[in-house]
């Protein structure tokens, strides 16, 4: 089938970047409603985030039975907290239940896209330089996909293998070897523990340290994955305990918070027990409230870095050279180092280029920082609509909820340019800006506009990853197309050159 061809022929159609959990929720509900769709996605496999992070130990820090869609509930998961590989195979099965497959053009990076006022159209361009047009373009390409690789001094000239734990080299073997990871945040958490018990000496470079509370994972028993697949009803209700019991842990993010307390002392009874060194239990005890950074989940973190063959630097890194990691405490050799060094989390969209009216590039346009219109919809740029966009991570709760929330707004806007028998749609100014302001204004009673430094934050110290309120509120937001913030274009206006 020539999708160029086959979209370009319809009144309505819609191309899809990413086929993670977000663009393939859209697929799916594209599909039902029975509207032409392509989705781009760059790698050779679906999955997003579950494809890329498959180092030792990877899964879920949200249940199970929460983080899947409400459409789709799995009654086999066999842990409380699914690991990487079972949710990984969760929306490989979804993509063949729901036929995706054939609209799925995998190995197909999305490189740019421009928006054609007069035809009413996004042109779009593959990195292969495949051309291609659709009404609409969905972003799904997600707030953790492009890895940091900070630029140390000497990097190129390490001796042994180096790579980044979203990318993971599983042909090296750790076994006896020196290894030297740099970064204690939510990826080192789960692989040191993994690898700790084969290096020779494992060194964790960390730049400050995280409030780690215990996981209360399980295993789920045959006998109770049995009763979920006979009494569907039994997940539904599952899924209703755990949304409300995390929903209320929203308030631990506010300033000044007695959850967020509760948290804190919880983390230093773990810490007192697994580690009896009092020099590096200092060195693992943050000097910031808990929430402003990620908040960890851990039973082997504390425990891990109590071993005899795992060490503890503080020291900045000055440079790397054939042999190892220099800092301002001295040198440490390596036979290979992993960087956990996180995500350009701020970075929305990139590497793609997109032109909006007028030939605005969205770059520029956020050269002060991201913003959009409830995280989805932005001025200037008509029938773009982004999914995980600016403002819609979570401090708590399941990012599938967001999701499924933004999908369906999405496909309320869809409805409302058909109802008005328009050509395209964006946001007023103004609304935008409404919105934004009261957004900042709700941030800074939460916990993340602390002193620390963090991914949720830019340089200037403005909150643009997080969400600033409950899981419900957002909902709410969401739950309808406020015509009045949009702008609608008719055809005849087209026409008249308006």
């Amino acid at each position: 089938m020539d999708d160029r061809k086959s979209l370009q022929s319809q009144p309505l159609s819609v191309a899809i970047a990413g086929a993670g959990a977000g663009g393939l929720c859209m697929a799916i509900r594209l599909k039902q409603a029975g509207i032409p769709f392509i989705v781009f996605e760059k790698a050779d496999r679906v999955g997003g985030t579950w494809r890329d992070n498959d180092y030792p130990g990877s899964g879920c820090d949200i249940v199970s039975h929460l983080y899947s869609f409400s459409f789709e509930m799995n009654p086999d998961w066999s842990r409380r907290f699914a690991k990487q590989d079972e949710i990984q195979a969760y929306f490989e099965r979804i993509v063949e239940k729901y036929g995706l497959g054939p609209s799925i053009h995998l190995s197909t990076e999305l490189s740019s896209a421009e928006f054609d006022e007069t035809a009413s159209v996004w042109r779009l361009r593959t990195a292969a330089g495949e051309e291609y047009q659709a009404n609409c373009l969905v972003t799904a390409t997600g707030q953790l996909n492009l890895p940091a690789t900070p630029a140390f001094p000497g990097l190129e000239s390490f001796g042994g293998p180096i790579f980044h734990s979203a990318r993971w080299d599983h042909g090296i073997d750790l076994e006896g070897k020196r290894v030297a990871v740099i970064g204690s945040g939510a990826s080192a958490i789960q692989f040191l523990p993994e690898i700790a018990p084969k290096a020779s000496k494992l060194t964790l470079f960390q730049r400050s340290p995280n409030w780690v509370i215990p996981k209360p994972d399980r295993a789920i028993s045959p006998f109770e994955k049995r009763m979920l697949r006979a009494f569907p009803w039994l997940m539904k209700v599952q899924r209703l305990f755990d949304y409300w019991s995390i929903e209320q842990t929203f308030r631990a993010f506010l300033k000044g918070s007695r959850l967020g307390l509760a948290w804190q002392k919880q983390s230093q009874r773990s810490l007192e027990e697994a580690v009896k060194d009092p020099e590096l239990r200092s060195a693992l005890t943050p000097d910031y409230p808990a929430g402003c950074k990620r908040i960890l989940l851990s039973n082997e973190w504390f425990k891990t870095l109590a071993r005899p063959n795992v060490e503890l630097v503080r020291s900045g890194i000055e440079g790397l050279d054939q042999a190892g990691i220099r800092t301002g405490g001295g040198h440490r050799n390596a036979d290979v180092i992993i960087l956990a060094t996180g995500f350009e989390t701020q970075r929305f969209l990139a590497p793609m280029t997109i032109k909006g009216l007028g030939g605005l590039d969205l770059h520029e346009a956020w050269a002060g920082g991201a913003t959009a219109h409830r995280g989805i919809t932005l001025t200037g740029f008509p029938n773009l609509f982004m999914l995980y966009g600016p403002n819609t991570n979570l401090g708590h709760g399941s990012a599938i909820f967001m999701l499924e929330c933004q999908v369906l707004y999405v496909m309320r806007c869809l409805k409302a340019m058909q109802a008005r028998r328009t050509r395209f749609m964006a946001p007023r100014k103004a609304a935008m800006e409404r919105f934004n302001k009261k957004l900042d204004v709700d941030l800074q009673r939460t916990v993340w506009a602390a002193g620390c430094s963090s991914w949720y934050k830019d340089a200037s110290g403005r909150i643009l990853n997080n969400w600033s309120g409950s899981t419900v509120r957002y909902w709410w937001e969401t739950l309808w197309v406020r015509p009045d913030e949009y702008d609608f274009v008719r055809p005849s206006r087209l026409a008249a050159g308006g």
